[in-house]
């Protein structure tokens, strides 16, 4: 056999003579027949590696891209929930203070924000979101090493994917308002320098193992593929996921992970700090309800972001998350204004933010399960148990509780994460529970019953509440007895603007 008789040979034969033809007319006939002759060829040649094409395209499944809108909400979601942080609670928190110290704590709040995003980069994003063991994740990621602007993050989806760096972005918000909110409890007392090491501390051993325990899994797909391949890849699917995940505890955008965590660390250190010079005896009234009230409604707006874009898509159950933010909020602070109308004669304006921040924080960890008419239940219940903690309970345990961290953020995270075990039950118009094994490629929704559900999230909440409080026990007391927690009592009473920052809020 020749050259010329295989089919890349008549396709260079053909494409030769052409050249030739083009100078010599007499072998323009000769020239058309191998070109007649050269597209048979190519035809033929197409043919045969179609099949070939068609067998790497079933081997090797196309990776699933980012949609742009999903990847765009994410976003939007990680600016507003940054908002909430600064300037939402730094206003919200300097508002209820003394003019004194106005500063320090917008300072606090600022600067904890920044540390909180360098530690997450450092270490928290490998430690919270990477395969280690059911408490805590690896160091593989430290330094976001290997991820870049193409690897990808599972969502809720199968199939679905976002940009990892987004997912990183998002989530490195939730560590900053989380570790923000703990300021609150502690307000007026607390050296600025000692505060920034136990945050930081308090990160990496609390915060990072809460979320990975809660939130860490492989995502549907690996799952689904997991179940596919047998008990083997099952077992080891389950054993890179969260102990909190694999016992079936429901958190949906932090009830535990933030609320809980951050209220019941405020509350030790209020504890171990002790109270505020001439607490009890000298009054302590906001200096700027008007800041708190921007705070309270910056908060409400971010809390979209916060509860909506823990769905990590936008879609369907977004929307759910959405509208139940929205509900419970409103419903919140209907319920603390009203409660303060039987129980004071009057109305307050900080009664009714106090209100929509319990209404938000209850809602937090069932936005994406409950339904609207349960998310207003929810929200009508909250505020009188945040307001009889904030009130009658701090009060008779003699707390210095500064800004009701505990009250609010603490007791709110517990109702809600145990009431979301019976407001995601589907005869009460809540989602269920996704079972992305049922009919693997088709999400469908299953619920264990009210009374297994609800048990496994009171075990969620007893363990959330003692593995901050002996944490952040540990640390405060660390702290305490090498840097020292609290200023001079001149220094306390001066104010801390001043004192520890040389800096006024207001200079008249």
């Amino acid at each position: 056999m020749h050259l010329a008789d295989l089919p890349w040979g008549k396709i260079a034969l053909g494409l030769g003579l052409a050249g030739i033809a083009a100078t010599h007319p007499a072998l323009a006939q000769e020239a058309a027949a191998a070109a007649a002759e050269t597209a048979a060829a190519a035809t033929d040649v197409a043919a045969a590696a179609a099949p070939v094409a068609e067998a790497a395209a079933e081997a090797a499944p196309a990776a699933p891209v980012p949609d742009k809108g999903d990847t765009t909400w994410m976003m939007v979601s990680t600016l507003i929930v940054l908002m909430m942080c600064v300037p939402g609670v730094a206003l919200f928190y300097g508002g209820l203070v003394r003019t004194k110290n106005m500063l320090s704590v917008l300072t606090q709040v600022f600067v904890i924000v920044a540390i909180a995003a360098l530690v997450w980069f450092t270490l928290g994003y490998s430690m919270a979101f990477t395969a280690g063991n059911p408490f805590f994740g690896g160091f593989s990621k430290i330094f976001l090493s290997g991820v870049d602007a193409t690897t990808v993050a599972a969502t809720f989806s199968t199939g679905v994917v976002i940009p990892e760096l987004t997912f990183v972005a998002f989530q490195m918000s939730f560590a900053c308002i989380t570790a923000a909110l703990i300021v609150g409890a502690i307000a007026e007392r607390v050296k600025f320098s000692s505060l920034m090491v136990f945050i930081t501390l308090w990160l990496i051993i609390v915060y990072f193992p809460m979320a990975h325990m809660v939130w860490y899994w492989d995502g549907p797909d690996a799952f689904v593929a997991a179940a596919k391949e047998g008990e083997a890849a099952w077992a080891a699917a389950t054993a890179n996921s969260g102990y909190l995940f694999n016992m079936g505890a429901l958190d949906f955008a932090g009830g535990t992970v933030v609320h809980i965590n951050a209220g019941v660390a405020g509350l030790v250190g209020a504890l171990i700090l002790g109270p505020r010079i001439g607490y009890g005896k000298e009054p302590m009234p906001p200096h700027s309800l008007v800041m708190t009230m921007i705070g309270a409604s910056l908060l409400w707006v971010g809390w979209f972001g916060f509860n909506a874009g823990s769905n990590l898509e936008s879609n369907g159950v977004a929307a759910v998350a959405f509208i139940n933010t929205f509900l419970a909020t409103a419903a919140a602070t209907v319920s603390w204004v009203v409660v303060e109308q039987i129980a004071k004669g009057k109305p307050s304006l900080l009664g009714a933010v106090s209100g929509a921040v319990a209404g938000l924080v209850a809602v937090t960890p069932a936005s994406g399960f409950a339904g609207p008419a349960g998310s207003v239940v929810l929200g009508l219940l909250v505020s009188p148990i945040c307001y009889l903690f904030c009130t009658s309970v701090k009060h008779a345990l003699k707390y210095d509780d500064s800004l009701d961290v505990f009250g609010i953020h603490g007791i709110g995270g517990i109702v809600g994460a145990i009431a979301t075990g019976i407001l995601v039950d589907p005869a009460l118009g809540g989602q269920g529970i996704a079972d992305y094994l049922k009919t693997p490629g088709v999400i469908e929704f299953t619920f264990p019953g009210a009374a297994t559900q609800l048990w496994i999230q009171v075990k969620a909440v007893l363990i959330a509440i003692v593995w901050s409080g002996v944490g952040s026990a540990v640390l405060f007391t660390l702290v305490k007895f090498t840097m020292g927690l609290r200023p001079t009592e001149e220094a306390e009473r001066e104010g801390l603007d001043v004192t520890s920052h040389g800096e006024r809020a207001y200079n008249y």
